[in-house]
């Protein structure tokens, strides 16, 4: 049967414009569908729009404690109307340039407008045009969920696909949610200078990560001014005027907190209601599309990369899906999705993770088949230089030192994490002669920590009964 396409790419974020780059490559016809603006989560109301925040909001934290550093500033003001200005810039910027749908059309890629929908057996539907195709890939994302919450849509909220659409900051905060986006904002925007409470309901934010990496990210924003609230259970959100007001409790305590504006960043769900599934047999699940190891649906020729997938809602790890799905299509079974994934959450300092946690690996393999080995920030000289000592390393190995997750709370965190990634990845022990990957670390650097820390761990195993007798053994054989 001849298609019109080979492949049509439902959905034109961060995982659909990595697929058309490898289609094309790979010299097969390709079509992507778009309903709204190429892009996606990442550009519009995702990465771009919220690290440039940060961005803006670092600098004024620099500003404000410039005299730490012997630089006396005096007083200074934050414009957050020229924040979101400069953050619609960037993101104008991008879509301009590696985003724009010409970039791709000039590969040689269809760019289809409209929403797209599953119509029979190897047929799309993309606004009033039907096409067949012999593969397709959704890489439709996901939306922010709101819970239900008795009152909250009748006051009315933000969330990550609105803040960004504001022409100023709130002038307070409430963010509901103690997740990577939450956490992220609820410093960022106190940062700008406006009053913020952070509500979570389990006992303490960012549940995926190192507790006790989290708990020091916790008490960095309660010393900055984000009131943290964990334990939070809240019963009901009401408007009054021009104030918000939540209900609820903390510890079986009645609380009330009261803000201009609700940030909701509770989770996200998978955008798949539109696609009409059912009509070529493709099942979901709780979190989105079900796919197997190699992104393949219950629909042999339909495949699923990214958010919508619902294995790690990544930017990193959608592109890499991606790719990965269109190799299987056209070279079956050459490569199975990932599953060892670096995550960063970029708070200041950051916190990087890969790999499993201590609770994880203890549970897995048992309490005494692992170690868990901890390097505190304090004693980083680079940390000392720049006043950034709040932070530490946490790596887990079982009983032989094999490295099975990396943790880090510091400056960089995001950028020192691939060498566990690649640790991890490659089986590397710490045994002695051996630092981890052993490649050397430039000093100052955070990163000086990967060795010291590979150092400890050394020195442990060199203080072992059984070293110390294999030593003394081969001291008598050679004596």
């Amino acid at each position: 049967m001849k298609y019109d396409y080979d492949v049509v790419i439902i959905g034109v974020g961060s995982a659909g414009m990595v697929a058309a780059e490898v289609a094309t490559n790979m010299g097969v016809r390709t079509a992507m569908a778009e309903r709204e603006r190429i892009g996606g989560d990442c550009l519009w109301t995702g990465c771009v729009p919220s690290k440039t925040l940060l961005a803006s909001a670092k600098a004024a934290h620099t500003v404000r404690n410039a005299a730490a550093y012997g630089i006396d500033v005096g007083d200074f003001a934050v414009d957050t109307k020229r924040v979101w200005s400069r953050i619609g810039r960037v993101q104008d910027e991008i879509a301009a340039t590696d985003d724009n749908a010409d970039r791709f059309r000039e590969m040689g890629v269809d760019v289809l407008e409209g929403e797209a929908a599953f119509v029979a057996e190897h047929q799309v539907r993309v606004g009033d045009r039907e096409v067949s195709t012999r593969f397709a890939l959704v890489c439709t994302g996901s939306r922010p969920f709101a819970p239900a919450i008795d009152g909250l849509e009748e006051a009315g909220f933000l969330t990550s696909e609105n803040l960004f659409e504001l022409s100023v900051a709130p002038e307070s905060l409430l963010v509901l949610g103690g997740g990577p986006i939450g956490i992220e904002m609820a410093q960022g925007i106190n940062r700008l200078g406006v009053k913020t409470v952070l509500l979570e309901a389990m006992d303490g934010i960012l549940a995926r990560d190192e507790p006790s990496l989290t708990a020091i990210l916790a008490d960095t924003l309660r010393s900055e001014g984000v009131e943290v609230c964990v334990n939070a259970k809240i019963g009901r959100v009401e408007s009054r005027g021009d104030r918000k007001i939540v209900s609820g409790e903390v510890d079986g305590e009645e609380r009330t907190w009261e803000a201009s504006e609700i940030l909701v960043a509770a989770g996200r769900r998978a955008n798949i209601d539109s696609l009409n599934l059912d009509a070529v047999g493709v099942k979901t699940g709780r979190k989105g599309i079900r796919v197997n190891a190699r992104l393949r649906t219950s629909a042999d020729w339909v495949y699923a990369a990214g958010d919508c997938a619902g294995r790690f809602r990544f930017t990193h790890s959608a592109a890499a899906e991606a790719a990965t799905a269109l190799r299987n299509m056209f070279y079956p079974g050459s490569s199975t999705a990932p599953t060892l994934v670096p995550w960063t959450t970029f708070t200041d300092p950051e916190l990087a993770h890969v790999g499993i946690s201590q609770q994880e690996a203890q549970r897995k393999f048992g309490r005494k088949s692992v170690k868990t080995f901890e390097f505190d920030l304090a004693h980083s000289d680079r940390g000392r230089a720049e006043g950034a000592t709040s932070g530490k390393m946490v790596l887990v190995t079982d009983s032989k030192l094999k490295i099975l997750g990396a943790h880090i709370l510091a400056p960089s965190a995001g950028e020192m994490i691939s060498q566990f990634t690649l640790a991890i990845t490659e089986g590397v022990r710490l045994t002695p002669g051996l630092s981890t990957t052993n490649i050397m670390q430039v000093y100052p650097t955070y990163s000086t920590a990967v060795t010291q820390l590979a150092g400890d761990a050394v020195y442990e195993q060199l203080k072992s009964p059984v070293l110390r007798a294999a030593r003394r053994l081969n001291q008598l054989i050679f004596e």
